[in-house]
C-alpha cells in the first residue's frame, strides 16, 4: 500500500478551512464590537462616575450627579447559586419607595446590615451604585468602576482566538498542498502559539487598569510568540520530513489486551465495533470494552505494512482519539485495510499481527 499523494488532501481540507475562516471572521467582528464600542463606552461611564459630584438641586434633578437618600433595610436575601458571597438588599426609602439592590459581599458580617437599620444609598444615572452602612461603604453590582474589564477581556480573547483561527486556516490551506496529514505540524504550531497569546492577552486585560497598556503588552507578546514559532518551524520541518512512517516496536504479548480501536476496509471483520482485542497471534474487533463478547477475528493473512499518522483522505468515520490516533496500514490478500488505534496501543496491534516488514 503506497502513501496517499499529498495533492489529494486539498479537497478534503476545504471543510476545515471554511470552518476556520467563518469562525475566525465571526470572532474578529465580535472582538471589534467589544473593543471599539462596548469597552470605550464602559470606560467613559467609569470616568463620569468617579468625577461625579453630589446633586445640588432638591431631589437630585440631574441623573449624572450623585443622589444620596436614606432608607431602611427590610431584609437581606442571600444568593445560594454563587461561589462568592452575594446578597439582595431589600430596602424602603424615606418617600416610601421599595426597591432592592445586589451587593457582592457578606452582609452577615456587617452589624449595620440588620433588618430595621437605617442606611444611605447613592444613585447615579437612576441606579444604586453604593450603599453606606454607617462608616462601611459597599458598592453594588451596578458599580461602573472597572466594568470595562469584562468586555475588554472577552474582546481581547475573541480577537486573539479569531486571529488564531484565521492563521490555522492559512496554514491548513498551505499544508494541504504539501502533506495529506489530518493534523499537520504547521496547524499545530499556529494553534499552540495562538493559545499562548490568548492566555497572555486575557491575563493582561483582566489585570490592567489601562487599556492601551494591555494592548501594547499583548502586541509585544504577539511578536515574541511569532519569533518563537519562527525558530521552532525549521526544527519541526526537519522532524516531520520523509514519508510519515512512524517506527514502533511490537509488544511481546503473553495475554490478551483490550483497547479502543477500529478496523476499516472492504473486509468482513471491519466495522464500527469500537474496541480491539490483541493477543498472541490474535487480533479481533468487539463492541465489548472487556473484549469477551461479539468478537470478529482478523485472519492470519492480515499483514501490517507501516504505521503512519491519520490522513484526511482516510475513510469517513476514522476516530481521532483526541489527536492521539495512529493508523496501521495493512493488507489482506491485496485488499487495503486500516487499523486505527491510539499510538500507545499500536505496539500491541503489531505484536498480534507481527512486525512491519523492513524495507
Amino acid at each position: 500500500m503506497t502513501p496517499t499523494p499529498s495533492h489529494e488532501a486539498a479537497p478534503a481540507r476545504r471543510g476545515p478551512i471554511r470552518a476556520y475562516l467563518a469562525t475566525g471572521i465571526l470572532f474578529s467582528l465580535a472582538a471589534a464590537w467589544l473593543l471599539l464600542l462596548t469597552t470605550p463606552d464602559t470606560r467613559d461611564d467609569e470616568r463620569a462616575f468617579t468625577t461625579a459630584t453630589a446633586c445640588t438641586a432638591p431631589g437630585g434633578g440631574e441623573s449624572d450627579c450623585l443622589r444620596t437618600v436614606s432608607a431602611v433595610i427590610d431584609r437581606t436575601e442571600k444568593e445560594t447559586a454563587r461561589k462568592t458571597p452575594a446578597y439582595w438588599l431589600h430596602i424602603t426609602e424615606a418617600d416610601g419607595t421599595s426597591t432592592r439592590t445586589r451587593i457582592e459581599t457578606n452582609l452577615e458580617r456587617l452589624p449595620a446590615a440588620r433588618p430595621g437599620a437605617t442606611i444611605e444609598v447613592t444613585y447615579w444615572q437612576d441606579q444604586i451604585r453604593y450603599v453606606d452602612f454607617g462608616s462601611d461603604r459597599r458598592y453594588t453590582n451596578a458599580d461602573p468602576r472597572k466594568a470595562f474589564r469584562m468586555p475588554f477581556t472577552i474582546g481581547l480573547f475573541l480577537g486573539a482566538f479569531g486571529a488564531m483561527l484565521l492563521m490555522a486556516a492559512a496554514t491548513t490551506s498551505w499544508s494541504s498542498r504539501h502533506s495529506p496529514r489530518a493534523f499537520p505540524w504547521q496547524v499545530g504550531l499556529a494553534v499552540t502559539g495562538g493559545t499562548i497569546l490568548v492566555v497572555f492577552g486575557v491575563t493582561a486585560a483582566w489585570n490592567s487598569d489601562n487599556i492601551v497598556e494591555a494592548l501594547r503588552l499583548t502586541g509585544l507578546a504577539g511578536l515574541v510568540v511569532l519569533a518563537a514559532c519562527a525558530l521552532a518551524a525549521p526544527f519541526l520541518h526537519r522532524r516531520h520530513r520523509g514519508d510519515d512512517t512512524i517506527v514502533l516496536e511490537p509488544s511481546v504479548l503473553t495475554e490478551e489486551v483490550c483497547f479502543p480501536g477500529l478496523i476499516m476496509g472492504e473486509v468482513p471483520y471491519a466495522g464500527d465495533a469500537g474496541y480491539l482485542v490483541a493477543g498472541p497471534g490474535v487480533l479481533a474487533t468487539t463492541p465489548d470494552p472487556t473484549g469477551a463478547f461479539h468478537r470478529k477475528a482478523a485472519p492470519r493473512t492480515l499483514t501490517p505494512l507501516r504505521v503512519r499518522p491519520p490522513y484526511l483522505t482516510d475513510p469517513t468515520g476514522r476516530p481521532d482519539y483526541d489527536g492521539r490516533a495512529v493508523v496501521v496500514e495493512c493488507e489482506d490478500d491485496g485488499v487495503p485495510v486500516l487499523v486505527v488505534t491510539r499510538k500507545k496501543d499500536a505496539p500491541a496491534v503489531l505484536g498480534a499481527l507481527g512486525p512491519v516488514p523492513a524495507e
